[in-house]
């Protein structure tokens, strides 16, 4: 059976690549989510006046990985206490997010963020909501780094061979 989570970790082209390593992840796909338009364009979510954060929806198989582990490894790829901001990414459209469809996840998600708080001196800023809408993006920002493996990311190439790497306890 397969679920799905949407986590706001700066720009997701980077964000997608790292997910896209993790065994058990079987689909991803870049959007915006949780923002007040409709059908927002990316030139529009780009003037940070939608309310819209840069989101990857992330599909899994929940017999080889779940939740707690995905974002134990979303801990890995994000500054959490930094607000509106990762890498040299700026704005409030690369904002940090969990957002969620099932509200038998929280529990979990709460569980990982007081794990990783009692790891940081600085609040998280991460923000947790249910999901009220995501919209995704053009095909030219899926799979982004797979079509243009020189193109711009903020994550460290060594973190995409970590996330290869990575299993689930």
């Amino acid at each position: 059976m397969t679920k799905e989570v949407f986590l706001a970790g700066g720009c997701f082209w980077g964000t997608e690549h790292y997910f896209k390593q993790i065994e058990g992840v079987v689909n991803t796909e870049v959007g915006f989510a949780n923002g007040y338009t409709t059908n927002p364009t990316y030139k529009e979510v780009y003037t940070d006046k939608t309310g819209y954060a840069e989101t990857v929806r992330i599909e899994f198989d929940d017999a080889v990985v779940d939740v707690e582990f995905l974002l134990q490894m979303f801990f890995k790829a994000i500054d959490p206490t930094s607000l509106n901001k990762q890498g040299h990414d700026e704005g409030t459209r690369y904002r940090t997010g969990v957002y969620y469809t099932s509200e038998d996840d929280l529990p979990i998600i709460q569980k990982v963020f007081a794990e990783e708080q009692k790891k940081l001196d600085s609040p998280i800023t991460v923000e947790v909501e249910k999901l009220r809408n995501f919209y995704p993006a053009d095909e030219s920002h899926q799979d982004y780094l797979d079509k243009n493996p020189t193109g711009y990311c903020h994550l460290p190439v060594e973190l995409f061979e970590f996330a290869r790497k990575a299993k689930k306890k």
